[in-house]
């Protein structure tokens, strides 16, 4: 995980390489730097002006706290079913192509198309489908998102597949309707799989920092998120934004995409991030 970590975050790794001479006010500018923001710069801050002993190993361990928010508890009910939402250009697609990926190493996986909005999405995802070997339920433009993921959850059930990841349409959090269409597909997953989605994602581009913290929060409002991906994560001096992201809203992160690849996501590890940033 260390290893996966290390050549990706060389912009923020640079800025928290200044809290080599251990003093406060270098460990002070380097949160707000990162963007970790006025408020969780000043609880650290204050954590550790009580500290005994090494300033940056009290830093590391306070950071690796505030990180350590559990991972939602999964029901042994099959399919394993993930819905992935967020606003436009965030990265959902590429997502769920990515997460494909990495579960069909461990069982049989199937996509619903459910971005009935966009020009051409289902055809960007049966591309996507086709590259990791999975299969797909496809949609046409204007056609019900719910009736798709309905259809894909009946054919998984009965082909005994092992995981549906849903993607869905981009959409603002003030749209009302659009939030509305999340909802019912909520409710359809919840007719076929009385215990619901398993993760409910939410793609979060991390180079927004904490300017995204609002739209995620109503998300999280309109159809319980309970987990979280930040997206583009190779790209940001931002990253310690990751703090408030998941404070405020009281979500862990589950993943880190940090390339266009299909291999550029990482399961997010508290302690192996931390030790990334530091080493």
């Amino acid at each position: 995980m260390l290893n996966k970590f290390k050549p990706t975050f060389s912009r923020l790794k640079e800025i928290f390489s200044r809290t080599q001479d251990a003093s406060l006010e270098a460990i002070e500018d380097t949160l707000i730097q990162a963007d970790v923001g006025i408020k969780y710069t000043q609880s650290i801050m204050q954590k550790l002006q009580k500290a005994k002993g090494d300033r940056v190993a009290s830093l590391r361990q306070e950071l690796v706290n505030l990180l350590s928010i559990p991972r939602p508890e999964l029901q042994d009910t099959p399919p394993l079913v993930v819905m992935v939402s967020g606003v436009n250009g965030s990265g959902k697609t590429t997502t769920v192509a990515k997460l494909a990926n990495l579960y069909r190493r461990q069982g049989s996986v199937l996509l619903a198309s459910g971005d009935t909005y966009r020009d051409a999405a289902h055809e960007q995802l049966e591309i996507w489908a086709k590259r990791v070997g999975v299969e797909i339920v496809g949609s046409q433009k204007g056609q019900d998102a719910a009736a798709v993921v309905y259809d894909a959850i009946s054919k998984a059930m009965s082909r005994k597949i092992d995981s549906v990841l849903i993607d869905t349409a981009g959409r603002l959090h003030t749209r009302v309707d659009l939030m509305e269409e999340l909802k019912k597909m909520v409710r359809v997953v919840k007719k076929l799989k009385p215990s619901g989605l398993d993760y409910n994602i939410l793609t979060i581009d991390a180079n927004l920092g904490q300017n995204s913290i609002q739209q995620a929060r109503v998300f999280t409002e309109n159809i319980c998120i309970n987990g979280l991906i930040l997206t583009k994560f190779d790209g940001t001096a931002k990253g310690g934004a990751i703090i408030p992201i998941c404070n405020e809203l009281h979500l862990p992160v589950l993943y880190l995409t940090v390339g266009e690849g299909i291999e550029d996501i990482i399961e997010f590890d508290p302690q192996g991030f931390v030790d990334a940033l530091f080493d």
